[in-house]
């Protein structure tokens, strides 16, 4: 399937590596280590290479499925958003028109539970659920080499589990997986070829049941030890009196064509209180975070209450959000103004996608200590679009937690991080419940995240 032999290019180093057809490959790499360069090389996008052997699939043949390439296709179908000249809602291309008509009823389908999404649209799928259709659309379309880029992110257990008894499925009936992983432990079981990128230079390790493969893996992912004392500096508005409550919902409701998300729930989250939330993709953990923010509208037709502000009594939904450090994937695939990564973590002093009016000195200085807390210094000035996913996600990490929020919710922060980074953020997390200010909420699908700081699990 893949022969490559002193593969030269200026982004990209590969000694040896030769995959043949029905191995199980993965290539493990932190953020930032250049694992996109080999989707570019697979995909025949990859230019000025050197090689004394380079042998590939047809790039017509390979396919891939990734954060990025999920974002592509969500800007694409916001741009054929017709809904002002419908003068009605336009959902978009349906599931069902990213596959072929004669494969609606396939038993994958069923099996990545998206049965019932046929006729739901592209844009109102969670992260995870995107990532399945466009998997199954790769798998429809004859492709040799499917590659998929941490297709494990976001999904709950059973659906971790059902994902990859397909992907294994598919590998035993002539299509190659390469799986791109970030994290070791969402290595499957039936994976037995391991290859790590660092720096963008490949490095095969060998069969992942080899003692010296682990010893190997772990010398490459050793953690480095949290300074607390490069704690960043808090606004010097940001100790403020308190509310009693900062979350009161009563029997709140929320339906989407005629289907409840939330029904009847009631939650309170007093100062300190922080909270977990858990549950199946599609039980409505999102749902909820955007009640408590304001971007789900039908906050404003429930008993909400938010700071001591009843939903609907004329508070805007920026001066609550002044109070509040938020990120979720919504967050993410709405960021597409292409500042720089300084700007984006600023930002977060404004709630805004970008910055449009003048900032302090002061703000500028405590957003440059983030950027270095999540080890992202060096690309102060890198365009925000240009970087990775992950590198994306810390950078939004740091602007959500620049201001000190009375309110930090965190869905599924560290989706698209590798586990030295998931340390670090969980570490942070640490750290803020320690100084006793900020209250989070946050939503994981991943046990590991299942602090003992969390007071009040909420389980959908």
């Amino acid at each position: 399937m893949i022969t490559i032999k002193q593969l030269q290019h200026p982004h990209l180093a590969i000694s040896e590596w030769q995959v043949l057809a029905n191995e199980h490959w993965c290539i493990l790499g932190r953020n930032g280590s250049g694992k996109q360069y080999i989707d570019q090389l697979l995909l025949g996008e990859l230019t000025n290479i050197q090689a004394e052997t380079l042998s590939l699939p047809p790039a017509e043949k390979v396919r891939l499925v990734s954060f990025e390439a999920q974002q592509a296709v969500f800007e694409h179908e916001l741009k054929m958003d017709r809904t002002n000249e419908l003068n009605q809602a336009d959902i978009g291309r349906q599931v069902k028109d990213f596959l072929p008509a004669d494969k609606l009823d396939h038993p994958l389908i069923k099996k990545l539970h998206l049965e019932h999404k046929l006729t739901t649209g592209y844009r109102q799928l969670s992260t995870g659920e995107s990532r399945k259709v466009l998997i199954l659309e790769a798998i429809f379309s004859g492709c040799e080499l499917l590659i998929c880029d941490n297709p494990f992110d976001s999904l709950d257990v059973a659906s971790c589990q059902a994902l990859s008894d397909t992907l294994h499925t598919i590998s035993n009936q002539g299509i190659n997986i390469l799986l791109l992983l970030s994290n070791r432990q969402d290595i499957p079981t039936w994976c037995d070829k391991i290859a790590f990128i660092e720096r963008n230079k490949l490095s095969t390790l060998g069969d992942l049941s080899c003692a010296d493969t682990q010893k190997a893996i772990d010398e490459l992912l050793s953690p480095v030890p949290f300074d607390a004392s490069q704690w960043p500096d808090a606004p010097e508005d940001a100790e403020q009196e308190l509310p009693a409550n900062l979350v009161e919902m009563n029997n709140c409701t929320v339906t989407y064509n005629n289907k409840a998300a939330l029904k009847d729930f009631s939650l309170t989250i007093t100062p300190q209180q922080h909270t977990l939330i858990t549950g199946p993709n599609g039980s409505g953990k999102s749902t909820l975070v955007q009640l408590i923010t304001g971007d789900c509208t039908q906050c404003y037709s429930n008993d909400v209450n938010i700071f001591g502000y009843q939903r609907g009594s004329g508070e805007s939904i920026w001066q609550l959000k002044k109070s509040m450090g938020i990120v979720s994937s919504e967050m993410h695939r709405a960021y597409r103004v292409n500042c720089n990564a300084l700007t984006v973590v600023a930002s977060g002093f404004s709630d805004s996608i970008g910055i449009y009016s003048e900032i302090s000195q002061q703000d500028v200085d405590i957003a440059k200590q983030w950027l270095a807390m999540v080890g992202m210094a060096e690309q102060a000035n890198c365009l925000f679009q240009q970087l990775s996913y992950g590198e994306q996600r810390l950078i939004l990490i740091a602007r959500a937690l620049v201001k000190a929020p009375w309110l930090l919710l965190l869905d599924e922060p560290t989706q698209g991080l590798d586990e030295l980074n998931r340390h670090r953020v969980l570490n942070f997390l640490e750290k803020i419940a320690a100084s006793q200010h900020s209250t989070i909420v946050l939503v994981s699908h991943r046990s590991d995240e299942y602090l003992p700081l969390f007071k009040q699990h909420v389980q959908l």
